[in-house]
């Protein structure tokens, strides 16, 4: 049973659970089905797929097609949308794990050239 006061974590409360067919994903950002489509042909988000072989995307992927989204928007063309999101998101990769190597007391070690 758990602890009094929390709540069982579920499927729903993973931000990478497959919980959005494609037209809902669509409507939740404010876009087309084809937009999606075009984020998976440059490799930004590829959705899982359901048994029946429809897309299914996370909360993360949404948060990432809606970044993606912002900068064409903007005017940016898709394909450098896709790779300035996928830089950030790297970007933000490697300051969380060097905040926890600092935190850890251990610091990162600058790559070498050769």
């Amino acid at each position: 049973m758990p602890p009094a006061g929390s709540r069982p974590v579920g499927p729903l409360d993973d931000d990478n659970y497959p919980a959005y067919t494609m037209g809902r994903a669509a409507e939740m950002l404010g876009t087309t089905p084809a937009f999606l489509r075009a984020l998976g042909e440059h490799r930004l988000i590829t959705p899982l797929r359901s048994d029946g072989g429809h897309r299914r995307y996370s909360r993360y992927q949404l948060r990432i097609a809606a970044r993606a989204r912002e900068l064409v928007d903007q005017g940016t063309a898709i394909e450098a949308a896709c790779r300035i999101v996928i830089l950030e998101d790297q970007l933000e990769e490697a300051q969380r794990i060097n905040e926890q190597l600092r935190a850890e007391g251990r610091e990162p070690q600058p790559k070498t050239s050769t």
